[in-house]
């Protein structure tokens, strides 16, 4: 006889379907976590897709003193440009910025204009997201939290003109570069080699597009530790491969030029392969 035939009716729900629900709502929330945090991976090798065109700016703003953020501050995509103290347009380091957020806070749909100042500046763990930057001042932005749970988010946008860094990482933590584009510019982000208070650094950079001229992706300093990880970068212009994915150099904490030690994959501190690059 057959364990159906055996088993009498009842009402109860099928340990199936309840173990398939209960999977697919951890799934979810694992994936939403993982977002939230900026850890997800493109899969290497990931189709190479279409660069999102730049928003035009619905109006625009003259900004003179540091705008300080706390909760969600979302722009409009309007145009902000800096003018008195914030209007020289000038790359001197230690200029202030625009914006300035602090810890956990989240700006979006901006666009930055020229002049930009020193760009935005995260006190702490933040999140950038569609803010775009027509032509890099000093620094796109700066991370500067001292925690080392720090999780700085920066997901779509753009930034173009950034003759020296775009991403100046000073502070300790995880950044996390998803969705962007950069073209024309120097580095796209660096671990400070010789801030006065070092910290190990890690970098993720994921699913970018990346229009030379360009020197370098990312630059790390092995010697506290940093890490790079490049996961489905799409290099266009650069058929001879001039813009280094990963530059590894010696910090240190008493304001000299750090010296460069190496490039490419090595498994430890410059984390990818050949296939997490594409070129056209």
């Amino acid at each position: 006889m057959s364990e159906r035939a055996a088993t009498p009716r009842t009402h109860r729900r099928r340990p199936g379907r309840r173990r398939m629900a209960t999977a697919l709502t951890a799934a979810l929330g694992l994936t939403g976590a993982a977002l939230a945090t900026g850890v997800m991976l493109q899969p290497a090798g990931a189709a190479t897709t279409a660069i999102p065109a730049w928003p035009s700016a619905t109006g625009s703003q003259s900004v003179s003193k540091t705008i300080e953020v706390s909760g969600t501050y979302d722009g409009g995509l309007k145009r902000f440009t800096g003018s008195g103290d914030l209007g020289d347009g000038g790359q001197d380091e230690g200029q202030d910025p625009i914006f300035k957020l602090k810890d956990g806070a989240t700006i979006k749909n901006v666009i930055l204009g020229t002049p930009a100042a020193d760009g935005i500046h995260c006190s702490g763990s933040c999140t950038i997201q569609n803010v775009w930057w027509e032509d890099v001042g000093e620094d796109a932005a700066s991370f500067k939290g001292t925690s080392t749970s720090s999780v700085y988010t920066v997901y779509g946008g753009g930034a173009k003109k950034a003759s020296d860094k775009v991403f100046q990482f000073n502070g300790a933590g995880k950044l996390v570069v998803t969705k962007f584009q950069v073209a024309d510019f120097g580095k796209l982000v660096r671990s400070c080699g010789n801030c006065s208070k070092q910290y190990k650094r890690e970098i993720i950079v994921n699913d970018v597009d990346v229009t030379a001229p360009g020197k370098s992706l990312v630059g790390i300093n092995t010697n506290y530790g940093d890490t790079a990880a490049l996961r489905s970068v799409r290099v266009h212009g650069d058929s001879s491969k001039k813009i280094k994915p990963c530059v590894r150099y010696t910090g240190n904490s008493t304001g000299a030029e750090p010296k460069e030690t190496g490039s490419g994959p090595d498994g430890t501190y410059c984390k990818y392969t050949a296939s997490d690059l594409s070129y056209d």
